[in-house]
């Protein structure tokens, strides 16, 4: 079985960052692990309070992942400041996995911040150069460019500019942007979109993490990053199609909903 692991904050609400990757992980027939960097007190309507983790315990906790069980490919999250990136990022390069896939986690799904705004320069400096794929939605992609997106031209030439700090792929996702659903891949050489029609729902709580996840299993799979981007695609956008109507704010994705499908679960609900 191919191993994955999510270095990322942790949501009690299960919607969002490890509780998603570790189930998206599982949805993908892939065997999950996880770092936790961060403790998030959250649910479907706000961010109560961040706890984060010292820099020790987490590399102790990706040394402990990595001298026994063994990592196919690694999904990085949620990181909060500036020390915890660099903790990560010296350790990716010390164990060299051969997959990164990087969610630039900055936002909660409403709008309470969950990256220390001063850290933008070493997401950039030390996260963004070991990644092989980076999937910052509009907002993220604009911070990290400090400039605005409002059309797919801007997204393309966003896409190249995040290139060029390091990484080997981008996906700019357009789940903020008006029309549908268009996601911009740019993987040094060319340019490929992925078209979807925008489901009208609120309940998006842990969308961006659950594609990340999809992508990072796919790639520990063995698919090519525009295999595994298309996939993803066709993943999370199942996963939106039958959310779940839970909590009292924007409700979670249902990562099993094929799963559920296919063994007659809950067949009238979903």
């Amino acid at each position: 079985m191919k191993r994955a692991l999510s270095i990322a904050g942790s949501d009690c609400s299960g919607g969002a960052g490890i509780q998603a990757d570790l189930k998206t992980f599982s949805a993908h027939g892939v065997f999950g692990m996880s770092v936790i960097v961060s403790v998030v007190a959250e649910n479907t309507e706000k961010v109560i309070d961040v706890q984060d983790i010292s820099e020790d315990m987490i590399k102790k906790q990706i040394e402990a992942v990595f001298e026994d069980i063994g990592v196919d490919a690694v999904k990085i999250g949620m990181l909060s400041n500036p020390q915890c990136m660099k903790t990560v990022a010296e350790q990716m390069k010390h164990y060299k996995p051969l997959h990164i896939v990087v969610d630039p986690v900055m936002y909660a799904k409403n709008g309470c911040p969950l990256m220390d705004p001063s850290s933008i320069d070493t997401l950039v400096n030390t996260i963004i150069p070991i990644a092989d794929i980076i999937t910052p939605n509009i907002p993220e992609a604009e911070k990290i460019i400090n400039s605005n997106i409002q059309s797919i031209k801007e997204m393309e030439d966003a896409a190249k500019r995040i290139y060029d700090m390091g990484c080997k792929a981008v996906v700019i996702k357009g789940g903020h942007h008006m029309g549908s659903a268009i996601d911009v891949l740019y993987d040094g050489k060319e340019l490929s979109y992925f078209d979807t029609k925008r489901i009208d729902t609120k309940n998006t709580h842990g969308t961006g993490c659950t594609f990340s996840s999809a992508i990072t299993a796919l790639l520990a799979k063995g698919f090519s990053t525009s295999e595994a981007v298309n996939e993803a695609k066709k993943y999370i956008t199942g996963a939106i199609q039958h959310s779940l109507e839970l909590g009292k704010g924007n409700g979670p994705t249902n990562h099993f909903y094929d799963l559920y499908r296919r063994a007659g679960i809950y067949e009238n609900e979903l």
